[in-house]
């Protein structure tokens, strides 16, 4: 299996250092316009695309991304691995400020996205028990390590809607469940990816500790941004050193690659022409 791996640049993370023949370019979906161009190039051998999620300058509201043309976009510039980088607090005392955390599992809490690819017309339903791709995970765990962070394999995400950070009384809601850290872009971004049948994987980096922490001020803007930044540095680290990692030469063991089989069940003879046109760019496999 040829890959091509997809960055998803969260808060600091603008730019991929040392890519080679690199460019920036339009893509247009069915699903409308993406955060920003796409950065184009090649790492050694691998070809690499990066997309910033709040677009360049971040500009885009966590509400206001188009999570569906983000996906799509990279979809369709043949994208088949995508490693997103994001920003999120602490929910857990181990879990420090630096350290980067490799998400296995979400709570979705957002409520104004839109969350799928399919609708009225043509009706999808894929497997989402395991959200991320193991395998993906496990390299990017890897490939973490070999920047000096502190990583962390294996944690809930809550994704909140945003823009406000949390009232304490929800902060320590999401602790009662079992969260982990908390963040306001992880969904619906690993659903529309495993509906485009793309192996995805989550790097969190903690900034701060929410607002529960008792020995910790709220949340602040300042702190975040600087945590960011200085996490950013690291994540450029891990991404240099993934097209030595992935070692995907055929269907991965979690079938990421094939979600979409038995998914789709609206019946042939009632499926909608244009919305049949419009999945193509992500679904064509089955479509």
């Amino acid at each position: 299996m040829t890959y091509k791996i997809g960055i998803i640049g969260g808060s600091g993370l603008y730019d991929i250092d040392g890519l080679q023949n690199k460019a920036w370019q339009t893509v247009d979906t069915p699903f409308g316009t993406p955060s920003d161009q796409v950065l184009t190039g090649r790492l050694d051998a691998t070809q690499m695309v990066f997309l910033p999620r709040h677009g360049r300058g971040h500009v885009h509201t966590p509400s206001g991304i188009n999570y569906r043309a983000n996906i799509a976009a990279l979809k369709l510039l043949g994208v088949t691995h995508v490693v997103a980088v994001s920003a999120v607090g602490s929910l857990r005392e181990r879990y420090v400020p630096g350290d980067f955390l490799l998400v296995d599992q979400y709570i979705d809490r957002s409520y104004a996205r839109e969350k799928s690819f399919f609708g009225a017309g043509l009706v999808g339903h894929v497997p989402l028990s395991h959200p991320v791709c193991g395998e993906l995970a496990a390299q990017c765990a890897t490939a973490a390590r070999a920047t000096g962070a502190s990583v962390h394999e294996g944690g809930t995400y809550v994704t909140m809607e945003g823009p406000q950070f949390s009232t304490l009384a929800e902060s320590r809601l999401y602790r009662s469940w079992g969260a982990d850290v908390i963040g306001m872009t992880g969904m619906p971004e690993a659903k529309l990816a495993r509906e485009a049948e793309l192996h995805y994987a989550c790097v969190a980096m903690i900034t701060d500790y929410d607002c529960w922490h008792p020995d910790h001020d709220a949340v602040d803007v300042a702190q975040v941004v600087a945590t960011a930044h200085a996490n950013a540095e690291r994540a450029r680290g891990l991404i240099s050193a993934l097209p030595r990692l992935i070692t995907h030469t055929g269907a991965c063991t979690q079938g990421c690659q094939t979600a979409l089989e038995g998914a789709i069940m609206t019946a042939p003879a009632h499926r909608d022409p244009a919305m049949i046109e419009k999945l193509t760019c992500v679904a064509g496999r089955v479509l």
